[in-house]
């Protein structure tokens, strides 16, 4: 284990010279294609460019993390080699005999197989998603904006500044507390009256006594059919306070005329009732198939014993629909936490809000659309992005972790 410090000394001491080899170039070839790379790689992601015009601090950025992607590569093989030489040894000391070259190929083919498979899906979430994350987490500690962008200027770090001005600074702070809580109330009472009306349906429908049940069900998973982003320009159109089909067509002849694009209550009214209309097909589907799957033994039981239709529904149509799709109605949750789709494409967040940066149906996620694309505040974005992907992480967690569908059989 200690020859092995150089990597391949120690293998080619326990007397395996191609494994040992292998060890060594392999070594040499990383320090000879990556040594300039991660020189410039770490000076990069220390200072982020010295020459004002000429270092592109973004660029710089991204070849310093993957420097650092590179380095836990590089680590990780240099472990391998050590645990290899001081497993082979003990192995040799209690009467191991070193296998043939032939052998030894087969046996390393037939451990490393999985890896080899594995190793292109890994390397792509590696550089396709670990890393656009790590920069996006690396620019919530710089001054990256609109005013200060690369490569004219040259980005610093400003550690957790940013940070404190999302809670310090008033504009930050308001926008921030009022997009989350409106967020907040948007996913609970969205997704809730969508699972509620999908649940009422899918128990009608289910009844013995509705006919032409295919076609009722049919219908009513027409609205999931439909691409969501063709009915929300649908229903936008429909909902326009000036010329839409609800103002003009159905409330008119009552002498009524609502604002539901102008005044920030009835646009988020609006924008509730088309996502129950876009989610709960979904759902309704989810919930007709695990209907159908209850016996209709446990109902007749029931009904001896002298049970009331809302004791049935209580005790047994209830806890068999959740307990079979309560992973999937959280993800409805936290789907809509992050509905970007719906309040985008409806009214673009608006109407707008004096002295705030979001508009009043905005939520997290399309406020930091805007923060990126149309105000170029990079840094703040990035800072609400890691707030965002911490409260969902963590609730999704518990919420999961609560789910019996998730636990182990056994300790159910």
């Amino acid at each position: 284990m200690l020859l092995s410090i150089i990597p391949g000394l120690g293998q080619i001491y326990n007397r395996r010279y191609i494994k040992g080899t292998l060890f060594f170039v392999l070594f040499l070839s990383f320090l000879g294609a990556f040594s300039d790379f991660l020189n410039i790689g770490y000076w990069g992601l220390y200072t982020l460019g010295t020459i004002q015009g000429v270092d592109d601090s973004r660029s710089l950025l991204i070849q310093g993390i993957i420097s650092v992607i590179l380095t836990v590569f590089l680590i990780g093989f240099y472990w391998i080699n050590l645990t290899d030489a001081r497993k082979e040894a003990c192995k040799i000391r209690e009467g191991w005999k070193i296998t043939s070259m032939h052998e030894g190929f087969k046996q390393a083919w037939d451990k490393g197989v999985p890896y080899v498979l594995v190793g292109p899906g890994i390397f792509m979430i590696i550089f396709v998603l670990i890393l656009p994350l790590l920069f996006m987490v690396s620019l919530a500690f710089t001054n990256y904006n609109i005013y200060n962008s690369p490569p004219r200027f040259l980005l610093d770090w400003v550690g957790l500044d940013n940070f404190k001005n999302i809670f310090a600074v008033p504009i930050w702070r308001n926008t921030f507390f009022s997009v989350l809580s409106w967020t907040i109330v948007w996913t609970f009472v969205a997704t809730t009256l969508q699972i509620s009306l999908a649940l009422f349906l899918a128990v009608v429908v289910n009844d013995k006594r509705v006919k032409f049940k295919k076609f009722i069900r049919t219908m009513l998973i027409l609205p999931w059919a439909v691409p969501a982003f063709v009915s929300i320009l649908v229903f936008a159109a429909m909902f326009n306070d000036q010329f839409g089909a609800i103002n003009r067509q159905i409330l008119a002849p009552f002498g009524l005329a609502i604002p539901w694009m102008s005044d920030p209550l009835w646009t988020k009214v609006a924008i509730i009732i088309v996502q129950v209309w876009l989610g709960f097909s979904f759902v309704f589907a989810l919930f007709t198939g695990v209907l159908q799957s209850i016996s209709s033994d446990w109902y007749e039981a029931a009904e001896v014993d002298g049970a009331t239709k809302w004791q049935r529904f209580r005790f047994i149509t209830l806890p068999h629909v959740l307990f079979a799709t309560a992973p999937l109605l959280i993800m409805q949750y936290t789907g809509n936490f992050n509905n970007f789709n719906l309040i985008y494409l409806f009214n673009q967040g608006g109407p707008p809000v004096r002295g705030q940066t979001a508009g009043s149906t905005d939520i997290v996620i399309s406020w930091v659309y805007k923060l990126t694309f149309e105000t170029l505040n990079y840094n703040m974005a990035a800072v609400i992005s890691i707030i965002l992907g911490l409260i969902v992480a963590t609730v999704a967690f518990f919420q999961f972790r609560r789910t019996r569908s998730f636990k182990e059989e056994g300790n159910v």
